[in-house]
């Protein structure tokens, strides 16, 4: 039977970087949360509002986005409707498929729930815009390794 090749296991500085990154995306989670509860919205509700603030999404493209169960996704589009921040709608290219949107409100919300995050904010302030610059092309680099 053949081997596959080992991954070599990580160096020190690649280690303290993932570690740096989980730590990253543990502040960014809690910031988000804490800025959700702040518009009685669940972190999930929170997400779904944002995706939908780009572009009116199919219920299967969202469950996609946010990797759970279609029925998920229902039901907090369901909620969200009940509070006037979201709308289904026909899709125009195809009047079967119904897309989740934002209301006006919704939109308001989701803008509001943006700016309130402080966590990403605040430490990119104290870089230079070069450096944000590089941060923004490494971490484009990094998404695209799959």
């Amino acid at each position: 039977m053949a081997t596959s090749p080992r991954t070599p296991l990580p160096d020190a500085l690649t280690t303290e970087v993932v570690e740096l990154i989980g730590e990253v995306v543990a502040r960014f989670y809690e910031d988000y949360e804490e800025a959700a509860a702040d518009h009685a919205l669940t972190g999930a509700q929170a997400r779904l509002l944002s995706l939908l603030s780009v572009e009116p999404l199919p219920m299967r493209k969202l469950a996609q986005k946010l990797k759970c169960e279609p029925s998920n996704v229902t039901g907090i589009v369901d909620r969200l409707e009940s509070r006037g921040l979201v709308e289904r709608r026909p899709d125009p290219a195809d009047r079967r498929v119904k897309l989740a949107a934002t209301t006006e409100e919704g939109s308001r919300v989701a803008k509001s729930l943006r700016e309130s995050l402080r966590f990403a904010r605040e430490p990119l302030a104290g870089l230079g815009e070069e450096e944000r610059v590089v941060l923004r092309g490494l971490l484009r680099r990094m998404l695209r390794v799959e």
